[in-house]
């Protein structure tokens, strides 16, 4: 029997959907709104798949990294991996695909629950922290005059994980002695975050060199579809991805993602009306290349013959 939580949050997810759907046909109508994509060229349209399939490329080099003494060898299998989590998590609601990780984990390179879901919860971590960062950095520029402030917000942000690590750190001193079911799963979490100094930057890294060109991509392809500057067009698809940490959703992020690339773009004088069809089309880009390259995972071999 399903409980009442779980049926309101799908009945949200359903009325994100239909609402978007409505509002856009509404207001716009789908055949208008859709219009940019036939002034989009063919080479454009490869040259952003490309791109955005070279991003998954660095997102699958940090899952061979951080588990480099199970992963050597079976980089298709990691990128099998990443490919057919990212699609189930664009297209299923509430970040319900974010527990195929572990599964697909499991499954394709035999690496156990116990160590996946901590490496997923500090690649979300990073992913959060990076955005927020890049985001902070583009928007700092247009609107902080200060120097200093801007340093210190540098500084902050450069802390944290090293910060977060310490504690968790400290954490798993603190349950070294201690016996019992509780302090036993903890230490099992905990031993599966970063064990070494250098797999701990090396993970951050590759998370800011893969945030950094996709968010650029998006920012290009976002300009592509009507006039928005790149600074503008870099924080909405922030803040589109930023929406991603909600406690509701549309089904495959529909309703919420358009309201987090709208909310970006505001600041940089871009009235609702005109920022929604952007986001709107953006979207639809993503969930397209998403089911594209899941189909190239599909493609690629399970177990290597």
């Amino acid at each position: 029997m399903k409980t009442i939580p779980s049926l309101v949050q799908k009945a949200v997810s359903l009325a994100l959907f239909v609402g978007l759907v409505m509002l856009v046909q509404h207001y716009y109508g789908w055949v208008e709104l859709l219009t940019p994509w036939r002034h989009l060229s063919g080479t454009s349209l490869l040259i952003a798949l490309v791109l955005v399939g070279f991003s998954h490329l660095l997102r699958a080099a940090r899952v061979y990294d951080y588990f480099r003494t199970d992963t050597i060898g079976q980089f298709p299998r990691c990128l099998k991996v990443v490919l057919q989590h990212h699609l189930l998590n664009n297209l299923l609601p509430m970040r319900s695909g974010e527990l195929s990780f572990p599964l697909f984990m499991s499954r394709y390179l035999e690496i156990p629950v116990q160590r996946s879901v901590p490496a997923l919860a500090w690649f979300r971590f990073l992913d959060f922290h990076t955005i927020i960062g890049l985001a902070a950095l583009v928007a700092a520029q247009h609107f902080l005059s200060s120097w200093w402030l801007s340093l210190i917000l540098l500084l902050l942000w450069l802390g944290f994980p090293i910060l977060m690590i310490r504690i968790t750190r400290n954490l798993e001193a603190a349950l070294s002695g201690p016996r019992g079911k509780l302090a036993s799963r903890v230490r099992m979490l905990l031993s599966g975050l970063p064990q070494s100094r250098d797999i701990f930057y090396r993970s951050w890294l590759w998370t800011i060199i893969n945030w950094s060109f996709k968010l650029s991509v998006f920012a290009w392809l976002m300009g592509q579809f009507g006039e928005v500057s790149f600074h503008a067009a870099w924080v909405g698809a922030t803040v589109g991805d930023l929406t991603s940490v909600l406690p509701f959703h549309g089904i495959a992020g529909a309703g919420t993602y358009e309201a987090g690339v709208v909310a970006g773009l505001a600041p940089y004088g871009l009235a609702p009306e005109s920022a929604l069809p952007l986001a709107v089309n953006l979207h639809l880009f993503i969930l397209v290349s998403s089911g594209f390259l899941g189909l190239i995972a599909w493609l690629i071999p399970a177990r290597l013959s």
